[in-house]
């Protein structure tokens, strides 16, 4: 293989970790703001104020029809992903529930439990999954018990791209009168979702993968049902009951203390209402596209296998490899440094995934992943790149 020089064009793949490009109408919203508006949301009464907190409460219906939440005031901004599954996992847990979540999660939903097991007692089951990395509604019946409060699953797996039967395995908490938590980081935007369908209580994601806002976004959708069965986490300013030292009861300034992230927030809008207008539907069509386009070009590549699903409309588009013979670093490095294709390798923040699978030993995946604005010619790019990495003595 031949160097090239950085001034070829740069081939991003690696939009589960966070989307590129956006929008231009993202960095459009979020330049506004930071040269022209530069006012708090709910905070005050003068000109630019107003348009803020217009455009906050905007952002906040748009995000809500957008995943079925029939009360916009149920949508809470938050900081990340991260920030949506902690907010509901502390909220809500205490001494004596019992958990049942899958080996298939990311550190987001691990690592918090683990320490709600060591600091409150509470006690966790994790349900493992198929080769395919798909989780069994049945084992998740099974692990139910009389003190299960809380069914946390992911509706992708960000290692597998696999999708999860979450309205089964909802359906079946639902009945033993656990709450359900769906982390859709991996599927929020790549396809439509209608939390009433799902039959969950709490839908946790991320702003900054398919919903391409900024960095520094997430969001947490409520059932109105479930909403007084979560307390406050944080305490602090809202904008309201201000005369009062108590955090308000009603939402969304019960769980959005401080001052909201205004600039990515308007951005965050900007990629959802780009969405809409493109269609989430056609969207779904496409990244189906470009993932069955790399999974039948990868599967010539001798050496190399595919995890996951081996229908791209089983899973986000979102593809996980294996080269024999090589560190996952060493090829995300070459894929970099050589053809200018950017990937993620390693364990992906899902260690007891890749302990299901048999990739931990051996350094994690390879993973490729795709966005809005992948085309037919990267993914081209991308497995013709594999491919030689495959047969040659890469030397980085």
């Amino acid at each position: 293989m031949s160097d090239v020089s950085h001034e070829q064009p740069r081939i991003y793949l690696d939009n589960a970790a966070t989307s590129w490009p956006k929008p231009e109408e993202v960095y459009v919203a979020v330049d506004h703001y930071l040269r022209v508006l530069g006012a708090p949301a709910g905070r005050s009464g003068y000109a630019e104020a107003a348009i803020v907190e217009r455009g906050v409460e905007e952002a906040r219906r748009r995000l809500a029809k957008l995943v079925g939440l029939t009360d916009p005031s149920h949508l809470i901004f938050t900081l990340n992903g991260t920030d949506s599954l902690n907010l509901v996992l502390h909220g809500l847990l205490g001494e004596g529930d019992h958990v049942v979540t899958t080996v298939v999660e990311h550190n987001s939903v691990l690592r918090p439990l683990a320490a709600l097991q060591e600091t409150v007692g509470v006690s966790v089951t994790r349900v493992g999954c198929d080769a395919a990395g798909v989780v069994d509604p049945q084992e998740v019946h099974k692990a139910l018990r009389p003190n299960t409060r809380l069914v946390a699953i992911s509706h992708a797996s960000n290692v597998t791209g696999a999708m999860q039967p979450v309205a089964e395995i909802a359906y079946l908490a639902r009945a033993a009168e656990a709450l359900v938590l769906c982390d859709a980081a991996q599927t929020a935007g790549h396809m439509p979702i209608d939390m009433e369908q799902l039959g969950i209580d709490f839908l946790a994601s991320s702003g900054h993968k398919a919903l391409l806002g900024p960095l520094g976004t997430g969001m947490l959708a409520i059932r109105p049902e479930a909403a007084p069965r979560l307390k406050s986490v944080r305490q602090g300013g809202t904008g309201t009951s201000s005369d009062s030292d108590r955090q308000p009861e009603t939402l969304p300034a019960k769980f959005e203390s401080g001052n909201l992230n205004v600039a990515g927030i308007l951005g965050l809008s900007a990629g959802v209402e780009f969405l809409q207008k493109r269609g989430v539907a056609a969207i779904e069509c496409e990244g189906r596209a470009r993932c069955r386009q790399l999974m039948e070009g990868l599967r010539e590549i001798p050496g190399l296998a595919i995890l996951g699903p081996e229908d791209a409309r089983d899973r986000v588009p979102l593809v996980s490899v294996v080269l024999s013979g090589y560190d996952p670093q060493e090829v995300a490095l070459g894929l970099d440094a050589v053809y200018r294709i950017q990937v993620r390798p390693g364990l992906h923040c899902a260690p007891l995934m890749h302990q299901a699978l048999g990739t931990s030993g051996t350094g994690g995946t390879v993973r490729l992943s795709m966005g809005a604005f992948t085309t037919e010619a990267e993914i081209d790019a991308a497995i013709t790149a594999v491919a030689e990495i495959a047969v040659s003595e890469m030397q980085i």
